[in-house]
């Protein structure tokens, strides 16, 4: 099962510019989380300061044992292999071919043999669908190939926390709706904690198990995914319906005065309220997510604090994850990952 991460008043600044300040929240073991927020609001630079990259100025990031912010740096080095980090860009090596790059953290950390690699990197290839690709570089593939190779790579340590820098990014939407069902896969077969910042609204509302948005230098909330997909929080309303309409301008925050007025003209006509999507369930002769029933128990001992809309869409959405309705014993058939071409 995955670690848990606790996240306790965690501050960073750069110069006097402070990026987020008193984070607080609570990544549960084994379940997978999502972190929104509009571009700029330092969602990278809060999954680099889980991992110990960076080191924020307040607060303290403790898993297993060890805090991520203010533990000697020879330990939190150790605690960094229960980690598995997915770039954005992939992050591969352009003169290593596809396997090269992904034993790299074996050869690297590791005293394996050679035929020990061989089989590790080779099952975690095929975790990801890349079998048959090992000989290829990294400039010979598509962005959604290079993708799933740096994902690859990050499970190679058989890491208990997977944190994934927006994995949709650069990909068309068939291709995320792959690396969706992608992420769901893994979790089932390795049970792992992760945390997935991304803007992709279809990852957002459909793969995970919670979800947190960062905006103004702060956490707005983070809890089960129903409390923000039905939230009438102003910040989350607009990111999620994708109006202009709402706090977040183009290259800044707007103004009283212009929210005044934006406030004015919704309640002539209020934003539709985006349905909240069914939770997307293991593929086919995957095992059931073990993260199901723990989610379950947790979200009934919190139930009489979540708000009527949260507690409403718990009660009717056919999602594996719901307080009120069993996991599903079977899931959709999903089409075979398409052949790509760089």
């Amino acid at each position: 099962m995955g670690r848990e991460v606790i996240v306790e008043g965690l501050t960073k600044s750069f110069g006097t510019q402070t990026v987020w300040q008193d984070v607080t929240l609570t990544l549960p073991p084994g379940e997978i989380s999502v972190m929104l927020g509009p571009s700029g609001t330092g969602k990278t630079v809060f999954l680099k300061s889980i991992i110990g990259l960076l080191r924020p100025e307040r607060g303290r990031v403790m898993v297993g044992g060890v805090d991520m912010v203010n533990s000697p740096e020879r330990d939190i080095y150790e605690a960094r292999k229960m980690f598995g980090l997915m770039f954005q860009d992939g992050a591969l090596f352009g003169s290593m071919n596809l396997f090269d790059n992904i034993a790299f953290p074996l050869r690297e950390h590791t005293r394996k043999k050679e035929s020990q690699i061989r089989r590790i990197v080779m099952e975690r290839m095929e975790m990801v669908g890349l079998l048959g690709a090992e000989g290829k570089l990294p400039g010979e593939i598509s962005g959604g190939m290079r993708k799933r190779a740096g994902l690859a790579r990050a499970l190679v340590l058989d890491p208990q926390i997977i944190l994934c820098d927006e994995p949709d990014s650069g990909l068309d939407p068939v291709r995320t709706s792959y690396i969706s069902q992608l992420l769901i896969d893994l979790n089932a077969q390795i049970d792992a904690t992760m945390l997935i910042v991304t803007h992709n609204l279809d990852i957002a509302s459909t793969v995970p198990d919670n979800m947190g948005m960062l905006f103004r230098r702060r956490l707005v909330a983070f809890g089960p995914r129903e409390v923000l997909l039905t939230s009438e929080e102003p910040v989350v309303r607009q990111f999620l319906s994708g109006r202009r309409t709402g706090p977040i301008g183009m290259a800044e925050e707007k103004d009283e005065a212009t929210l005044v007025l934006e406030r004015l003209g919704e309640a002539q006509s209020p934003p539709p309220v985006r349905p909240v999507a069914p939770q997307l369930e293991p593929s086919p002769g995957l095992p059931p997510r073990a993260a199901v029933p723990r989610r379950r128990e947790r979200v009934l001992a919190m139930w009489d604090r979540l708000p009527q809309t949260a507690r409403e869409a718990l009660r009717t959405v056919p999602a594996a994850t719901s307080a009120a309705t069993p996991a599903a014993a079977a899931a959709p058939v999903p089409a075979p990952v398409p052949e790509e071409t760089a």
